[in-house]
């Protein structure tokens, strides 16, 4: 049986992270902003925008360069209790 510390991911890897919140002028910079402090490497270009088909919600891709289980859940913590997001998968 696995053990907790054990992962599926391998570090340093490529990880994808959708975020979803409610459409409006600040989220996608505001992500960037936020996941650029747990990945000094992420920019703009490592995100796809993806409006809800309604326009009412936006669903970002953000691409993180994972270097540790304790940096994504750093990441997924400051996701989830960000006010703007709705989901983090």
């Amino acid at each position: 049986m696995a053990q907790p510390t054990d992962s599926l991911i391998e570090y340093p890897s490529e990880f994808p992270i959708k975020i979803m919140g409610a459409m409006q002028d600040a989220f996608a910079q505001t992500m960037v902003e936020l996941v650029a402090l747990h990945d000094p490497t992420f920019h703009a270009g490592k995100m796809e925008m993806r409006p809800s088909s309604q326009g009412t919600y936006l669903a970002l891709t953000v691409t993180v360069y994972a270097t540790s289980r304790e940096q994504l859940d750093n990441l997924y913590r400051a996701l989830s209790a960000h006010p703007m997001v709705k989901v983090v998968l």
